[in-house]
């Protein structure tokens, strides 16, 4: 996810891995086919296409929804 943001804003994303803080999940993951069956919900974007747009939502809205 982080290489898939970098590449898409073209900027280098700051990294410190540390320990889990209290209350944080220990894993997490998605069901794609569980996704397909139960809902009929495919993902039409791959995950740089989705930091692609997300970078470019960002750039023209600095300030997020007013």
């Amino acid at each position: 996810m982080v290489a898939a943001f970098e590449k898409a804003s073209g900027k280098k994303v700051p990294l410190n891995l540390t320990d889990r803080r209290p209350g944080d999940t220990v894993a997490v993951w998605a069901a794609t086919e569980t996704a397909a069956k139960e809902l009929g919900w495919t993902a039409k974007k791959s995950i740089e296409d989705m930091c692609v747009d997300q970078w470019r939502w960002a750039s023209e809205n600095p300030k997020g929804y007013e």
